[in-house]
């Protein structure tokens, strides 16, 4: 649940769930605001290292900056927007379901499709602290053999979140957010529905890694145009190895 100052999510054991709320400090303080409801003493290290991730808050905006700050493109975006962070998701398969759902459709079209997903396939929770925090999203092994085709979804996208689930299942896919990008783009492309584009946003957005750039992206490519008009994918590509280990953060000022 999202309102205009704070996050919310509930997550753990359905029957005695776990939910948090992340908020805006004041405008002087430069901080968020954690609360937690339900998490055992010895989960509170890794909820608070999750979100950590989930927000940037250990990014390096100053050094950011310094990368950013001659070019072209960017240099302007930077001055107009200084402290850009990079916004994660709270769980990877949650992110890959999304971006599966997101193909080729609009925003308000993939969030209306999720939002059918987890009123469908997802857990209810034995007590919803607030509205919109009823259900828990579904796990991969929910979604392995479900009929998400029944909810509006296409046929080859539905395939692909079931593949995907049962990649996850059988290991040949993770979200460790230590691994290597490369490693994680090929395993990824590897499986039915996923190219690279997917493969890139799941990164940026479910490993939170500082270079992940979905090159393909139309909006990404007419932002970084000279003129206006689209660069191609491998001009993109080519363009943004200027901006590299920060191309993420790229994607966020274009």
């Amino acid at each position: 649940a999202v309102d205009e100052t704070s996050y919310a999510r509930v997550f753990g054991d359905p029957a005695a769930p776990s939910w948090l709320r992340v908020s805006a400090g004041a405008p002087d303080e430069h901080a968020l605001r954690l609360e937690v409801h339900g998490v055992p003493p010895g989960e509170l290290l890794g909820v608070v290292t999750r979100l950590r991730r989930m927000f940037d808050l250990d990014a390096a905006p100053q050094a950011i900056a310094a990368a950013f700050r001659r070019d072209a493109v960017l240099g302007p975006r930077v001055r107009r927007h200084p402290g850009q962070r990079l916004p994660g998701g709270w769980d990877g398969f949650e992110i890959a379901v999304r971006a599966i759902l997101g193909q080729q459709v609009s925003v308000a079209a993939a969030r209306t499709l999720a939002a059918r997903v987890v009123e469908r396939f997802g857990t209810p929770v034995a007590e919803a602290p607030q509205a919109g925090l009823a259900k828990l999203f579904p796990t991969a092994a929910q979604l392995a053999e479900a009929d998400v085709g029944a909810l509006g979804i296409t046929t080859a996208r539905a395939a692909t979140i079931r593949g995907v689930a049962q990649a996850l299942l059988d290991g040949r896919i993770d979200f460790r957010p230590e691994q290597p990008l490369d490693a994680f783009v090929e395993r990824w492309v590897a499986l039915p529905g996923i190219g690279a584009w997917t493969a890139h946003y799941m990164a940026m957005r479910g490993l939170s890694h500082p270079d992940a750039f979905p090159a393909a992206d139309l909006i990404l490519r007419r932002a970084a145009a000279p003129g206006g008009d689209a660069l191609s994918t491998r001009a993109m590509e080519q363009r943004a190895e200027a901006w590299r280990p920060w191309r993420a953060y790229a994607v966020m000022h274009l």
